[in-house]
């Protein structure tokens, strides 16, 4: 069964930083792209940033570039997502999605190429 986990989300003011995590299991961690996206309450989910299987490419959105990283430790099979800078704009639900992948370079940005998703955890910032 696989399970995507994340936490680390919270209340932060405005230019403080937080780090996610989302812990995978029942899966081989290798294989799969994954991604950040998030939901703002009354808003479409959207993309914030994908990492290929490999972990050697990754893509952000353009509100995540410069402010944002994404990364992975596929020996624990967990993919963080480490923000700075961060706006009241960057309030929302962040859910983290494993997509499985032929090509370990590939990395996937839109939410239907995604075959998991994990719970989501509440990212607070205030002004």
């Amino acid at each position: 069964q696989v399970q995507l986990v994340e936490s680390g989300g919270g209340l932060v003011p405005a230019g403080g930083s937080l780090r996610l995590s989302c812990a995978t299991s029942g899966l081989i961690f290798s294989s799969y792209g994954m991604g950040w996206f998030r939901q703002a309450p009354g808003k479409e989910r959207e993309f914030v940033a994908g990492i290929s299987g490999s972990g050697d490419y990754t893509s952000y959105s353009d509100s995540a570039k410069g402010r944002f990283s994404i990364s992975r430790d596929n020996a624990k099979m967990t993919v963080y997502l480490q923000m700075n800078s961060l706006k009241p704009e960057d309030t929302a639900v962040y859910y983290c999605a494993a997509d499985y992948g032929v090509r370990s370079s590939y990395v996937p940005v839109h939410s239907g190429e995604y075959d998991y998703w994990g719970q989501g955890t509440q990212v607070t910032v205030s002004s």
